[in-house]
């Protein structure tokens, strides 16, 4: 319920702040008093539209704080999702709109998006103006209305949750379908590519290693001629006749010996000398080694070039510049051949599961047919019985249920019929009148509050257009709301007005700078009765009116 209101710099209210009880409560004010302004300010909380011609003339800022207590499990689970705090079911709803148009919402102090006080609202408050008496004849609307009736809540939900999950494989499958048929086209494609790059055998490195095997087979005898020479220097044979390198070293290093006994620092250098012929010798054995793996074979060059030029030519056409790109471009070819394959087998897959959803949201459309089938007698009943109360005595209200096309709330289209005469039934939009949409509107919202959670109930002269006994029993029903649930009425009939459980009086004043704002107090006791004499009279209150007043406060 709506526990307060708190509103600051809001059109013509410059700061307010009211506490509501339970049960019914009226609001009552002279034509253009401001009860709209009221009402669009709370609206403002419910997440409406808000820029900055709702600013009061030189404020920076417009605040409007709602208060409400509620033990709704899925505002909780909304709170939940985007980290508001939850407090025990106690909301404070803030919402600030600053000059610039831009605004920011809070739920107990912590930051939300606005797009999410309309989910909120919506199991909060429900206000209902003439303008949205429209709603009767939206078939939407109609379908809810006999589904809260039948008590359709959880099925319709499963249904709804079956048929998200149908749309979701249904898509999922489309675009499955899609990406195969465009593989399919591609896939000899795909196959040839794929087999050259295979036949290939591509190796990491390999590109790197051929150009330096490439380059020693092509200057194979320039390196065997240079490596001979470096063995020639080093070594000595019997043709040469000149000693080798070894030899002299290991001469050196014993005649440094032999004087090192007379200086010895000369010990170290025949060390050293001794290093160096073993350093050497390791040098002359590696030259050896090389030489003799130089190939000068041009057998093998053509081998080496020939493979290069293929990959060099795989990697122009596939646009690469390193044979590793090359082989991610075959894994990709083969991915993709792959892919098909896969594609195949998930398509088949969702065809099942797209099979055992349908049936199940089918069964569940069944349910809701069946359901709604039985409950629509009753409903009409009722709701002709309420008509009948208010004093359309010959009116004929009957609900059709008819095959519609298949969605989240089944397939069944609910068609709302009505007749103020008892002759013709035909659709309640073409035929009823005004008063006779806000009558049917009450009796719809007054027998929904007596079989499902209502949240507040906020009517906005939904009896306008209508007087006397009609006013009375209309009063009697909005007052019988109240004994369960919290129902606002801003209204301008001293009928309904006198039956409510509290009073609150909307008025418009001049402030010490001359400007116009509105302010919303609670009357009692004679206030209140001078209040309703208002209503029954003008502006000019006779004493036949207070009496009156004070009669319809007794009843």
């Amino acid at each position: 319920m709506l526990r307060s209101l708190h509103i600051r710099n809001y059109i013509l209210i410059d700061s307010l702040e009211v506490q509501f009880p339970e049960g019914l409560v009226i609001i009552t004010g002279q034509t253009g008093a401001g009860k709209s302004i009221l009402l669009g300010a709370l609206s403002l909380v419910a997440g409406a539209k808000g820029d900055a011609s709702v600013l009061s003339e030189g404020a920076e800022n417009c605040v409007v704080e709602a208060e409400f207590d509620t033990q709704d499990e899925e505002i909780r689970a909304l709170l939940e999702e985007n980290d508001a705090e939850w407090d025990d079911g106690h909301l404070i709803v803030r919402r600030v709109v600053n000059r610039s148009g831009r605004s920011r919402s809070f739920v107990n102090d912590c930051p939300v998006p606005v797009t999410l006080l309309p989910d909120i609202a919506s199991r909060l408050i429900d206000i209902h103006s003439q303008h949205r008496s429209l709603l009767l004849t939206d078939r939407g609307f109609q379908l809810s209305a006999l589904d809260w009736f039948a008590g359709n809540a959880a099925t319709l939900q499963s249904c709804r949750a079956a048929w998200k999950d149908y749309c979701g494989l249904r898509d999922e499958l489309e675009k499955a379908r899609t990406t195969l048929a465009r593989l399919a086209s591609d896939r000899d494609y795909n196959q040839a590519q794929w087999e050259q790059l295979d036949a290939a055998r591509l190796r990491e490195g390999e590109l790197e290693e051929l150009d330096a095997e490439q380059k020693q087979l092509a200057n194979a005898e320039q390196i065997k001629e240079s490596l001979s020479g470096v063995q020639a220097l080093m070594d000595a044979d019997e043709r040469s006749g000149r000693e080798g390198m070894d030899a002299s070293l290991k001469e050196a290093s014993r005649l440094l010996g032999h004087v090192a006994r007379y200086v010895p620092s000369l010990s170290s250098l025949s060390e050293r000398v001794d290093s160096a012929r073993i350093e050497l010798a390791d040098i002359l054995s590696e030259v050896e080694d090389i030489n003799s793996r130089t190939n000068l074979s041009q057998e093998r060059l053509e081998q080496v070039e020939d493979r290069m030029s293929l990959l060099y030519s795989l990697m122009k056409k596939h646009g690469c510049r390193t044979v590793e790109e090359l082989i991610a471009v075959r894994d990709g070819f083969s991915d993709a051949l792959y892919d098909s394959t896969a594609l195949e087998e998930r398509i088949q897959e969702l065809e099942k599961q797209m099979k055992t959803v349908r049936a199940g949201y089918e069964a569940l459309c069944s349910e809701l047919h069946a359901s709604r089938i039985k409950a629509a007698p009753e409903f009409a009943d009722r709701i002709t019985a309420s008509l009948h109360f208010l004093e359309l005595d010959r009116a004929v209200f009957d609900v059709t249920v008819s095959d519609a096309q298949e969605g989240p709330s089944g397939t069944d289209r609910v068609q709302f019929l009505f007749s103020s005469t008892g002759s013709v039934l035909q659709d309640v939009s073409k035929v009823a009148s005004g008063g006779e949409i806000s009558r049917i509107m009450l009796c719809l919202k007054a027998m929904m509050a007596r079989y499902v959670g209502m949240p507040t109930l906020i009517f906005d002269e939904i009896d306008s257009g209508v007087s006397g006994s009609v006013a009375d029993k209309m009063g009697r029903m909005i007052c019988d709301m109240g004994k369960d649930m919290q129902v606002f009425s801003i209204t301008h009939l001293p009928q309904v007005a006198a039956k409510g459980d509290a009073h609150y009086v909307v008025s418009k004043s001049e402030d010490a700078s001359g400007r116009t704002v509105s302010t919303i107090s609670e009357v009692r006791g004679e206030e209140r009765i001078m209040e309703i004499a208002r209503l029954l009279s003008g502006s000019r209150v006779t004493p036949e009116a207070v009496a009156n007043a004070r009669s319809l406060m007794d009843d």
